[in-house]
């Protein structure tokens, strides 16, 4: 029996892409599980004003979940029990670099390397002894956890996927280099998060937007380093405004509530997102 989910942050309100994803989940969920999962890790752009508007707008658009809801900022000693996990594979290493310096490098390359959102973190600190670390770290100086995608990839060998919409995929996560996995602000990030929640809430399908397609390639070795069994995946397309580029929160994209405020109906906003019932 299928079991998916839809995950927002509340970071903002939703809007016509939120729609549809949240749509696109109940539906493959058919006759199975739907839940509902509040990603609010982080913790300066969050309000519960946003959250609260996020159970309101998908009530009103016709959608229900099974309950308890997962907040993500309730279970934060599981991310921190993974985090131990793969420390312990000594697939971790902590990076002192700021994102200036991380710049600074990247120009200094000839050629460095690029991933779906522009150039990977050159590796700087991975290169550090045990002994520099140890020091940087009783100095008190900042540090995030990497993972060492090298050195994963060794430890787990090859690893494959399967996208319902694309079929049988190879894990390729050196696509996204050694990926930023906890912040001393931040225990978690969102590629360690959502894979330990997909695992502890049983999710057997994975729907979400093909804006994330390439980091299911890291989220699948993940997988496979915590022990955990991989899920089916399926990555929708994107709602698009006139110019052809995806709704976003960041770009002001009109909220689910604007159109109600106009006097739509739930219907004819889930037509306007893409969604026909």
């Amino acid at each position: 029996m299928p079991v998916t989910r839809f995950a927002p942050s509340p970071t903002g309100l939703l809007h016509l892409g939120h729609a549809y994803s949240a749509l696109f989940a109940r539906h493959a969920a058919g006759d199975g599980h739907f839940l509902l999962r509040i990603e609010d890790i982080d913790a300066g752009r969050c309000r519960p004003e946003f959250e609260a508007a996020i159970f309101e707008d998908l009530a009103w658009l016709g959608l229900t979940w099974e309950v308890p809801v997962r907040r993500q900022s309730e279970h934060l000693d599981d991310y921190r029990a993974a985090l131990d996990r793969l420390r312990a594979l000594d697939v971790l290493y902590p990076c002192f670099c700021t994102r200036k310096e991380i710049q600074a490098e990247v120009a200094r390359m000839a050629g460095a390397p690029q991933g779906p959102d522009g150039p990977l973190y050159p590796g700087t600190c991975r290169r550090l002894d045990r002994n520099e670390r140890a020091r940087s770290i009783a100095e008190g100086r900042p540090y995030a956890l990497r993972l060492d995608v090298g050195a994963a990839v060794r430890r787990t060998g090859p690893l494959f996927w399967h996208d319902r919409g694309r079929g049988r995929q190879t894990a390729t996560p050196e696509l996204l280099g050694d990926v930023v996995l906890a912040r001393k602000d931040a225990p978690t990030s969102y590629h360690l998060a959502v894979t330990v929640d997909d695992h502890l809430q049983g999710v057997t399908l994975v729907t979400r937007g093909l804006d994330l397609f390439a980091s299911t390639h890291v989220h699948r070795l993940l997988q496979a380093l915590l022990g955990y069994d991989p899920p089916e995946y399926h990555h929708h397309g994107l709602v698009t405004d006139k110019s052809g580029q995806r709704l976003a929160k960041r770009t002001d994209a009109k909220a689910i509530r604007a159109y109600r405020d106009q006097g739509l109906t739930p219907a004819e906003v889930r037509r306007l997102a893409g969604w026909t019932d």
